[in-house]
Parts: structure tokens; sequence; C-alpha cells
């Protein structure tokens, strides 16, 4: 059965992202508001139908749509959104998976670079217009990933693009999920998350890329970290409350891990008093990880492909409600 066009006008929600030029460079014609902050997003929501949004949403916006048929999230995380409020009122969402998944898996490539190949100190020393010696004692030089193993938490899309990508560094890769290997995945073997420890302990790298649910929240604790190897390298492309943030911290401070690249914080903007921004082994990027020239194309691309679905009576890209 096709369903009725929507009359009213796209409202485009973002503080930064400029999804107005992407909308209007695919030649669209349906009308868009575009906003840049909550204030302006409850302005608009009462005459909106469909709502492209992510970190400007509130549930309480809820109260405030009652002609909302389509939320097209920004982001491929969804963790922000009431499924089950949107599921009482009909009200359908989509994900933007895979919009992202290039730019993310580079970036924790770029992380896992950055701590090897000591490239914070090297900015210090540039600051300083401070040439390094040579280094005499081999532990305290740079690494190299080649024939280091990489444990991949979450074989999702971008888990799996993190996977290839060190495959061409000659890394070894092992994965951990729900599903057991499968002939195609790039890793020589998964764990199931009953085995995490044991995964863990044959991990000289860890990186972060599942989605935030009530079974990964909090996985990355005080255990899991006594888990990991001394020497071992934690990346978090994730959602911070995958990890026990002050577990962490103490872990860097007390040199049982070596250090970490961390993208995503319990709580962002990561506040100034937060002990990883003074930490020489660590470091902060702020949840940019999937900030890409092309982003707001793809989010646009998928909002487009989504609509003409639902006016066909067609299955969503990306369903989540």
């Amino acid at each position: 059965m096709t369903a009725p066009a929507f009359s009213g006008p796209i409202v485009l929600a973002h503080a930064a992202y400029r999804l107005g030029d992407a909308y209007g460079a695919k030649g669209a014609t349906q009308p868009v508001v575009e906003v840049r902050d909550l204030a302006a997003l409850e302005a608009a929501i009462p005459e909106a139908e469909v709502l492209v949004v992510s970190g400007l949403w509130r549930h309480s916006l809820l109260e405030r749509a009652p002609r909302l048929r389509f939320i097209q999230s920004v982001s491929a995380g969804t963790d922000q959104f009431p499924k089950e409020a949107l599921r009482q009122r009909s009200i359908r969402l989509a994900s933007a998976q895979g919009g992202n998944e290039r730019a993310v898996a580079e970036h924790a490539l770029a992380l896992m670079l950055g701590l090897t190949r000591r490239l914070p100190e090297a900015l210090r020393n540039q600051a300083a217009a401070t040439w390094r010696p040579m280094i005499a004692d081999p532990a305290r030089r740079e690494r190299e990933l080649g024939g280091q193993t990489l444990l991949v938490i979450g074989l999702g899309r971008i888990g799996t693009r993190i996977a290839r990508l060190a495959q061409a560094f000659d890394m070894r890769v092992i994965g951990l999920r729900r599903r057991p290997l499968q002939a195609d995945d790039p890793v020589e073997a998964v764990f199931s998350p009953a085995h995490l420890h044991e995964a863990l302990g044959q991990a000289d790298v860890v990186a972060l890329a599942c989605p935030l649910t009530p079974e990964t929240e909090g996985l990355i604790d005080e255990a899991a970290l006594a888990a990991m190897k001394p020497g071992a390298l934690l990346i978090n492309v994730a959602r911070g409350r995958v990890v026990d943030q002050d577990a962490l911290a103490r872990a860097l401070t007390e040199g049982r891990i070596a250090g970490a690249g961390l993208d995503c914080f319990r709580e962002e903007p990561l506040p100034p008093e937060a002990p990883f921004w003074r930490m020489e082994n660590v470091i902060v990027t702020p949840h940019s990880a999937g900030e890409t020239d092309h982003y707001e194309g793809r989010v646009i691309d998928l909002l487009l492909e989504n609509l003409g679905r639902l006016r066909r009576g067609e299955e969503l890209v990306n369903p989540v409600v």
C-alpha cells in the first residue's frame, strides 16, 4: 500500500552540519526548515512530519510533534531516541548506519598510529622546537602495527572496515561478537562475549566499535582492563558509556595499560577537569571520528531514499522503528 506524500516541510536539525546545502544540491523540491539549536527545533517541530536529527533530540519534543511520522537519524547510533515511545506513536526511525563507516574506521587507525608512532610527543616537541635524540632503550621507542594483535569489539560495518584496514598493516585481527566466525569475516577468530577476557588477553590493541546497548554499557570495566596486556592500547570509537572511565583513568595512571585513543566519553563535551586531557599517553578527539566532508550528502541520500520507500510502502534503509 502506497503511503501518502508528506506535505509539510522537512526539518533539518543539527548544530553544525550543512544539511540544507546538501539537500539543495540533490535537487530535491520539498520545502525544508534548517535549525541549529534546541529552541529553534522546538519552534519548528509542531509542523514537522519528517525530522532529520541526532544530537539535538530531546524526548520532550514528542509532546510538541503531533504530525511527526518519520525521523532520519543523522548518526549511525540511535541510543538517544525513545524507541518504544516512537512505536506507540507510529513514528518510524532509521539510522545513518554506513554513512560514516569509512571515516570512523580511518579515525580508529589514526588513533592507533598516533599512539604507536608517538605523534603527541612529536607535536609537543615541535611546539617547543625540540629535536628529540635517538632512544637507546628499544622498549621506549615507537612501535610497529605489523605483527601485533588487534581485537575489534563489534564486527558491524565499522568494525569490519577497521579489521580490513588493520590487515593492510599486517596485523593479526580477532573479533568479538555473538555470531560465530563466517567465511568472509576479515578476522582470524571470533570470540563470544562470554570469552571477553580471554580475547582481551591476546590483544596488543583493543578497538571498540560496538553499539551502546544494555549488554555493552560498562563492558570495559575494572576486570576487563585487568585482563588486558600491560602494554596494550585501547581505542574507543563506539560510545563513551561502553567504558568505565574512572577505571580507565586509574589503569592509565598506574601504567596497567600503555595508552588510549578516545573519541567518545560518558559526558560530552569532556569537562575540563577530566584527567584524560592531561595524560601524555592519551589522545582525545571530540567525538569527531564520523566527521567527513562527504557526510551531509550521504545522510541526505539516505533521507531521500527512505522518503521514497515510505511513499511506496517499502521497508526503510537501516530501519530501527
